[in-house]
């Protein structure tokens, strides 16, 4: 198997941060246009409405954990830690990040949204174990 393999659970990974970007986006235009934002203090942020907000967060949770998620994608590569498994669990991850996502968008019970986030937060811990014991069982030092 190709190591550039691994890349494409990445990329759907963020294609769901574009999807999500766009559909920000298009709410935030909305809610400008219908006057239902609330303009705050300088140097606070406007208070959007309700889907707005929703849609807002759900973009800015693709930038905590999914990092990290890219990080151990891209050190797996350059370690050559790329195999059947390690990919199994980036779908695994990307997939259980589209549940969460869709999720929050949609009817947001906590529950279920929680358990999307530590079902997946799981399976990253697993995968930087794997690369950190691959890196450990190769020889492979850092420079």
């Amino acid at each position: 198997m190709r190591d550039t393999a691994l890349l494409y659970p990445v990329f759907v990974q963020v294609l769901l941060t574009f999807f999500i970007m766009f559909w920000m986006a298009k709410e935030r235009i909305g809610a400008v246009r219908e006057g239902t934002v609330v303009r705050n203090e300088p140097g606070q942020r406007p208070t959007w409405p309700k889907r707005a907000a929703i849609v807002s967060n759900a973009y800015h949770n693709q930038f905590e954990m999914p990092v990290l998620f890219y990080a151990v994608c891209a050190f797996a590569m350059l370690a050559n830690g790329v195999d059947v498994f390690m990919l199994v669990l980036a779908w695994i991850y990307v997939i259980l990040r589209i549940l969460h996502a869709g999720i929050h968008t949609t009817y947001n019970h906590v529950p279920h949204r929680f358990a999307m986030f530590a079902l997946s937060n799981v399976v990253l811990v697993i995968m930087w174990l794997k690369l950190a014991l691959h890196v450990m069982s190769s020889g492979v030092a850092p420079l």
